[in-house]
């Protein structure tokens, strides 16, 4: 009896086991578990591998959000790393050939002890900036891969033009108002038609026997909130120049100060539904089976810590704000010196500075067919400089006592308002080609001359006084 016990208890107890070995799904399909006794038990992976739905693949590289700011967020595999103070100079200061500019930076500070020619520590300073800025984007994307997309984004969003935001400050604590409105402006222009015009003849030129796909979602969410930038810098300019304030000189400033901090909420809210609430709309359209395949040999472990990384943006920022400081301090005299105008000087050649690094990985991920990294890069960029650059000006030069307003003309409204339609009207059927590219690139070079024929009443140097030598 007690050995026919023991051969039923065993014989439920198998078909229980053999019961808990299959495991049935919604899509009918049969998985079976790895038993107690099996000499070849499957390892964890090989389950996490397979699609409880369909069977798909996914790849490591495969995220649900692939951060729009810059391309490194959700391409990195963070591991734990400590490198000595020699490598991680070697790695950051050595490795990038754009970094042959950087002695550039001190020679500027010593031509302007030596001599105070303006013109030279113009030039030299513009050029020490170029590396700095790469190095302070590429130190932004390592730090990013510690800290996922969310953090990542928001990192990229502070970090990506914080060379344009600390030029504008140091002109601001100047009072040069105009430089400020015009330098920002020029980024979005330079963002929106140049580094997207090249991005897109580069890809066009590499992939010529079909055309580019990106997402539309993400575009048209940012057309929009160009248009709504658009809108809060047309009004205090038709105010000013229709002069139908309440206030002369007050309702206007007063306007563009309420109207900033609408702007900034809306940049907020942009921020949280992009990162939080609707990812579905953010993914590349092109994760196919094939893309993440390919996808996943670009994963790239990141080459600092994530202390070096803080470290390395502390210093750069530092040294960027110095070298920004000697750059605001020669435009005027560099104006003169080369017969350049000030908003020439404004418009193109201080956004081409701080938007280098931008333009160079912008043409890579758009030459790799990754263009929803590319319309990041550069749409993203001029959505963020006008929903949160601009307006964050005009409240710090609220807090400082000068009155920067979004009264930036209507010459330069204009420029802005036809920029964004035309984009626009690029963007809406998500493909691309070089002619579109091309198309881009030639309405820039429109747009630099006319601001080198430009003739700004509110420029420093249209006004009566004695430039500095």
């Amino acid at each position: 009896m007690d050995s026919d016990n023991r051969y039923n208890n065993n014989s439920n107890n198998n078909s229980r086991n053999n019961e808990a070995a299959t495991i049935k799904i919604n899509s009918h399909t049969e998985v079976s578990a790895p038993q107690m006794g099996s000499t070849q038990p499957k390892s964890v992976f090989e389950f996490e591998d397979q699609s409880l739905v369909g069977g798909e693949k996914h790849s490591l590289d495969e995220a649900p959000l692939r951060d729009l700011y810059s391309g490194g967020a959700n391409d990195c595999c963070p591991h734990v790393m400590k490198n000595s103070v020699v490598d991680s100079i070697r790695i950051v200061v050595f490795s990038a050939k754009i970094n042959l500019l950087m002695p550039f930076g001190p020679l500027a500070i010593v031509v302007d002890k030596l001599t105070g020619h303006h013109g030279w520590v113009f030039l030299l300073s513009l050029l020490g900036i170029i590396p700095l800025a790469e190095r302070l984007g590429y130190a932004t994307e390592q730090l990013a891969c510690y800290t996922g997309p969310t953090v990542g984004g928001l990192l990229n969003a502070t970090f990506g033009n914080a060379t344009e935001l600390i030029i504008s400050i140091y002109a601001l604590k100047r009072g040069m108002i105009r430089v400020v409105q015009q330098s920002l402006l020029g980024s979005i222009l330079s963002n929106m038609l140049l580094v997207l015009g090249c991005a897109f003849f580069a890809g066009g030129l590499v992939h010529s026997q079909r055309e580019q796909v990106f997402n539309k979602a993400t575009s048209g969410v940012n057309s929009g909130l160009l248009l709504m930038a658009v809108m809060g810098l047309l009004f205090p300019a038709v105010l000013h120049s229709t002069r139908t304030e309440l206030h002369y000189g007050k309702s206007e400033l007063s306007l563009s100060r309420f109207t900033s901090c609408i702007m900034l909420v809306a940049y907020a809210s942009y921020l949280f539904f992009q990162l939080r609430s609707q990812q579905n709309l953010y993914i590349p359209v092109d994760q196919s089976e094939n893309h993440t395949e390919e996808n996943s040999d670009d994963e790239e472990a990141p080459e600092i810590s994530k202390w070096e990384s803080i470290i390395w943006l502390s210093i750069l920022t530092v040294v960027i704000s110095v070298l920004s400081e000697y750059l605001v301090n020669a435009i005027e005299g560099a104006s003169v010196a080369m017969s350049i105008p000030v908003a020439f000087i404004s418009v193109i050649l201080l956004p081409i500075v701080g938007n280098a690094a931008e333009h160079a990985g912008a043409v890579m991920f758009a030459m790799k067919d990754k263009l929803d990294i590319t319309l990041g890069v550069a749409i993203g960029s001029s959505t963020q400089i006008s929903m949160f650059g601009i307006p964050f000006c005009v409240v710090v030069g609220w807090f400082m006592g000068c009155p920067m307003d979004l009264d930036f003309q209507l010459f330069e409204t204009a420029t802005l308002f036809i920029t964004v339609l035309v984009v626009a009207f690029m963007l809406q059927e998500g493909t691309s080609n070089y002619f579109k590219g091309l198309m881009l690139i030639l309405c820039y070079i429109i747009v630099a001359a006319s601001f080198f024929v430009h003739r700004d009443p509110k420029a420093i140097q249209d006004k009566p006084q004695n430039p500095k030598q």
